[in-house]
């Protein structure tokens, strides 16, 4: 049997701390939240280490430095409502459920939303909501959101998104242009975006996310 406290610290030592990632909450988020309870089988003995978890669709469970050093910019406060975009099987939205008041765990394909849901009741997070519906519609139904995290890698970020971005909130966005992804953190401010680059990282474009085409007649 893996000894995954062990790994867990390791994944904290070795990957998220030499990312300067300070944060107290942030760090013991990762150290209690169970990330094999929530990656496919064949991925659990592996899901600790320094990279993106595939699953295919070009949908992914961002590797922990990524996820560490967006929490760290998002800066994530105990009394916010947090939107996780592309939850898959739930494991940012339960590292974001210790550190904000409530969060949505959007995902739009049925089975990882009711795997979502079933990896999350069984860890006793019960501060995290799945919502099934389009990623690019986010869920506007349950906003505005103080800070919302896209997982996977991002050409266009849809309006719907910003629309859903309280007044002062945050967004950590993966932008992705060829096999180059500069991760920004975007900043609502009298109804305007402002973007700061923060780190670079890398993973595959979430299907209807793709950067829109013109063509000039």
């Amino acid at each position: 049997m893996p000894d995954y406290p062990a790994r867990r610290r390791q994944m904290v030592d070795t990957q998220v701390r030499p990312a300067d990632v300070s944060k107290f909450p942030i760090i013991d988020a990762l150290l209690h939240v169970e990330r094999e309870r929530f990656v496919p089988d064949s991925w659990r003995d592996a899901c600790y280490v320094g990279e993106n978890v595939e699953l295919g669709n070009n949908r992914v469970i961002f590797e922990p430095r990524t996820l560490a050093k967006m929490l760290e910019a998002l800066d994530v406060q105990p009394n916010e409502l947090v939107l996780n975009v592309g939850a898959a099987y739930g494991y940012t939205a339960a590292v974001l459920a210790r550190l904000g008041e409530a969060v949505v765990a959007l995902e739009e394909d049925e089975a990882l939303a009711k795997d979502a849901e079933t990896a999350l009741g069984e860890a006793g997070v019960d501060s995290a909501a799945v919502v099934t519906n389009p990623l690019v519609e986010g869920c506007p139904k349950l906003g505005p959101f103080d800070k919302i995290l896209v997982e996977g890698g991002v050409g266009t970020l849809p309006e719907a998104l910003i629309d859903q971005l309280a007044e002062g909130g945050r967004i950590t966005v993966l932008f992705m242009e060829k096999r180059l992804g500069i991760c920004k953190i975007g900043y609502k401010i009298d109804g305007e975006m402002t973007w700061r680059q923060i780190f670079n990282a890398g993973a595959p474009v979430i299907p209807g996310f793709e950067t829109k085409s013109t063509f000039a007649l």
